[in-house]
């Protein structure tokens, strides 16, 4: 079977103006060498620097390879070029609900719900922004400030996921299976968090995996919902995983949140550790 990257390559080399520098660069991105896909991708650019979706797989591109303010303009662009660009506007929703803001997120993603609407990853996004702005809403006046944007973890964070872990089903553990911290019990009452802590090894990789297969950026959670509990898994550092399970009676909304809190105390905990 031809390699597709190879085969592109060589049409490319053959027509240096050839537009076929879109799907190489993006196939190179899904592969895992964004290096090369940028190379790709600013070679295109410089030919083509009014073409939009050139904007939007560059964008991608700087997202996988953290240069958050490289794919913000390179998203920005792109929807100056093009607007309602379905990519940019998911793309620049993807960075907003990255840093904290789900607020700033939902009308990027409610303009590309309107330029795609066959996309079916944008009603999965919209449901997950908007049932965090519901509890948001519904948060004291003394809890608000936490979910208003994001914070730099502190010392307190991290005595507070301390307590948190100790008295939850919470459970932290590393890239390798090994437990960090936490706990999760069975209907019968043992802790089992080192056999599920060994169970979860190597999810933050596959997770990873999946979302880049499926373009969807760097994984923010994994949710699990069933009649016995809600679990969520959550990633506070590239190197470790926070699960958290909840009774089904706790909406998955509210779980998100409560996940979401932990995951930045786990990390002021880590860091306090480092």
């Amino acid at each position: 079977m031809t390699d597709p990257i190879r085969a592109m390559t060589a049409e490319l080399a053959a027509d240096p103006r050839s537009l076929v520098f879109l799907d190489l660069a993006e196939a190179l991105r899904v592969r895992g060498q964004p290096e090369p896909a940028a190379k790709v991708a600013r070679t295109g650019l410089a030919r083509y620097p009014e073409l939009a979706d050139a904007h939007d797989v560059l964008a991608r591109i700087l997202a996988d390879l953290d240069d958050v303010a490289g794919a913000r303009a390179a998203w920005e662009r792109a929807l100056a070029l093009a607007p309602g660009h379905a990519g940019a506007s998911k793309g620049l929703a993807f960075l907003l609900f990255r840093a904290g803001d789900p607020r700033g997120a939902l009308p990027y993603l409610e303009a590309a719900q309107a330029a795609a609407p066959h996309d079916a990853g944008i009603p999965a996004a919209l449901a997950r922004v908007r049932a965090l702005l519901e509890v948001a809403e519904g948060l004291t006046a003394v809890e608000a400030p936490a979910a208003a944007g994001p914070q730099p973890p502190s010392r307190a964070d991290g005595e507070a996921f301390e307590a948190l872990a100790s008295r939850e089903a919470v459970l932290l553990f590393d890239a390798q299976g090994q437990r960090l911290a936490g706990g999760m019990r069975d209907p019968a009452g043992r802790d089992v968090g080192d056999a599920v802590a060994a169970h979860l090894a190597g999810v933050s990789r596959e997770a990873a995996r999946t979302a880049r297969l499926l373009d969807l950026g760097a994984w923010q959670g994994v949710a699990a919902e069933s009649r016995d509990g809600h679990l969520l898994l959550v990633p506070p550092a590239p190197d470790a995983v926070l699960l958290v399970a909840r009774d089904p009676s706790v909406p998955v909304g509210r779980l998100v949140l409560e996940a979401e809190q932990a995951a930045r105390g786990a990390r002021a905990w880590l860091e306090r550790l480092r």
